[in-house]
């Protein structure tokens, strides 16, 4: 017997509960249900009832979708391999089907569902129809998304900053130690030019280009050192704030306060990266948007939270429009505080400056963490 769980009859509300006996209470039952799409199936697979549950996820009233069949719920592709009858086949003959894949509404969206078909027969063993129960697990699965995301994100974190490790070293021991190479060859050659006295010329252009190389030198080791800091390895955050504060003040003759307290024992590789790229893209940000004659930065601990704090007295923006100012940097910023599970608010107006303030949980730097996710 099928019930016929849209009989007006049989709406709640429409009669005592004491007076629904007990085996007309499981129709109303399960059409209370919002959360699944409840609903029978006869043997060819057209739809026999219809619960509230199913009119909230797949958007049809009962009137317009009884007697259709439930193909119409599939994505077209998967009509055209028969999906939908297959899934049929497989119900019979195991009793079940269980399956996960997109659905379609009745205004033709999408949604993840989790759907069991399972086969229900008479006291005699005939195939009455079938019971189909479907889930929207949409929600549940952008956030499985949304964590691996997060875990993929955390992983690539690490990788990008060990091979700028490893680019950084070969930089300075490779490519660094041939120029130095070069410079003591061309030295030992204007030497000789300069001994014999017969070509002045060529002893000038020597000198010359020891310079340049020089030069090559100083490119070599910023590139380098901005790749990946030997002293954020070496000697820890302090000093590696400490080095890109004096770069940044030589190469954009800013006056920059700089003061920090966090003990670099107490702060593990993966955050120490993360805490150093931070700083670095908010400078990167004021050299080039700012406009600014002072930067402060502050970076402190106590026993609950890691801080960071930096200001610019630059022109400033507006807060709305922060994300188009150097948007790539700050969405960088975002991502790493994000993976530490802290919070960073800007704070900006037109010619007001612009200030961005990071705490972080000092559970989610200590050595003992594994890198967040």
């Amino acid at each position: 017997m099928v019930f016929n769980w849209n009989d007006p009859k049989r709406s709640a509300g429409s009669a005592n509960d004491s007076d629904v006996p007990l085996e007309d209470r499981y129709p109303l039952l399960i059409d209370a249900v919002q959360d699944y799409a409840i609903f029978m199936l006869d043997p060819t697979g057209r739809v026999a009832s219809w619960n509230s549950g199913a009119r909230k996820i797949k958007g049809y009233v009962a009137d317009e979708i009884i007697g259709r069949h439930f193909s119409i719920f599939y994505m077209p592709e998967d009509v055209a391999a028969d999906k939908p009858g297959r899934e049929l086949v497989l119900a019979t003959a195991q009793g079940r089907a269980e399956d996960q894949g997109w659905r379609v509404r009745r205004d033709g969206s999408r949604f993840w569902a989790d759907v069991t078909i399972t086969a229900v027969h008479d006291t005699s063993g005939a195939l009455l129809g079938f019971a189909k129960v479907t889930r929207d697990m949409t929600e549940r699965m952008r956030l499985a998304e949304l964590e691996h995301a997060s875990e993929l994100s955390a992983h690539m974190q690490v990788a990008r900053e060990d091979e700028q490790r490893r680019i950084a070293r070969e930089l300075h021991d490779d490519l660094g130690q041939q120029l130095i190479a070069l410079k003591m060859g061309i030295i030992a050659l204007s030497q000789r030019l300069a001994a014999n006295g017969t070509d002045p010329s060529g002893s000038a252009a020597a000198i010359a280009l020891q310079g340049q190389i020089d030069s090559m030198i100083a490119s070599l080791r910023r590139i380098a050192a901005n790749l990946r800091p030997p002293m954020l390895d070496d000697l820890g955050l302090a000093a590696a704030l400490e080095w890109l504060v004096d770069d940044f003040t030589q190469r954009f003759h800013m006056s920059v306060k700089f003061h920090t307290d966090i003990d670099d024992a107490t702060v593990a590789p993966f955050a120490a990266s993360a805490l150093y790229r931070i700083v670095q893209e908010a400078l990167t940000n004021v050299a080039r948007h700012a406009q600014a004659s002072e930067v402060l930065i502050e970076a402190s601990s106590d026993a609950d939270t890691c801080t960071i704090h930096i200001e610019d007295n630059g022109r400033g923006t507006i807060v709305a429009d922060a994300g188009k100012r150097g948007s790539f940097g700050l969405l960088g910023m975002r991502e790493r505080v994000r993976q530490l599970h802290g919070t960073l608010k800007i704070d900006s107006a037109p010619d007001k400056g612009f200030r961005i303030a990071v705490q972080i949980p000092i559970n989610a730097i200590r050595p003992d963490e594994s890198p967040p996710v």
